[in-house]
Formats: C-alpha cells, sequence, structure tokens
C-alpha cells in the first residue's frame, strides 16, 4: 500500500483513440503552501482533457496532486506545473487545469491553463433544437 505522494503518473491506454471525448476530473482538496507565508493554500483543481493515446490513472493523480502539500509555490507557478507534467506524461489533444483558490485575505484566485496538441481542433459545437 503507498503511503506517501509521489509525481509519478501512471497512465493506461485511452479505450476509444479514434474519438475525441472530454474527460473530466476535479480534485476538491488540493493543498500547497504560500511561499511568503508558509500558510496552507487550498483549491479545487478542474482538469478536463481530451486524450490522444493515454489516460492518466486517477489514484496515481491523487498521490501526485499529496505531493504538492509541503511545497511552497505561487498560484500561477503550481498550476502551470501540474499542467506541463500532465501534458508531459499523457500527451493529449487537448488539455485545460483550472485551479480555483479558496478566499484569503478577502481574494480569491484561479488561474485557468491550457495545452493544444499542434494541429488540433476543436469539434464545432453541436446546437439542438
Amino acid at each position: 500500500m503507498v503511503t506517501q505522494p509521489s509525481r509519478d503518473l501512471e497512465l493506461f491506454p485511452n479505450p476509444q483513440p479514434e474519438r475525441d471525448y472530454t474527460i473530466r476530473i476535479r480534485m476538491p482538496e488540493f493543498t500547497c503552501l504560500c511561499p511568503k507565508t508558509g500558510q496552507p493554500d487550498f483549491a479545487t483543481l478542474l482538469l478536463e482533457y481530451i486524450p490522444n493515446r493515454m489516460c492518466v490513472e486517477l489514484k496515481s493523480l491523487k498521490f501526485y496532486i499529496w505531493s504538492f502539500r509541503d511545497q511552497g509555490a505561487f498560484h500561477e507557478a503550481v498550476t502551470n506545473q501540474m499542467l506541463d507534467d500532465l501534458v508531459t506524461a499523457t500527451e493529449p489533444r487537448f488539455m485545460r487545469l483550472t485551479a480555483i483558490f479558496n478566499v484569503r485575505g478577502g481574494i480569491d484566485t484561479t488561474v485557468v491553463a491550457e495545452h493544444r496538441e499542434d494541429g488540433w481542433q476543436a469539434p464545432p459545437p453541436v446546437e439542438l433544437p
């Protein structure tokens, strides 16, 4: 049984690589430390991606997110680092990470970082009657 955080992201083959479909993962218990005060920062992370060949395994994603708990990081830096790590691991067609940080001192922060595979185009929206 794993009892330690880990930056190792496990993957599994996309079961429908020929189709563009969206995976949405909500992580409401993200924490890191403020690099100025050392106090904890809390956030809800929303990961949305269109996989290519590989998908991220959720248990390893939990341990990955846990690995930031004792790390001091600015909101913008940690959001972009996580997106870079996830893109490097999964090589998705599209990925968006939204980090919604809780209020501290009367200010809340939301950071949105995106990646698009070269040449990938989003399908046009479907309008229903």
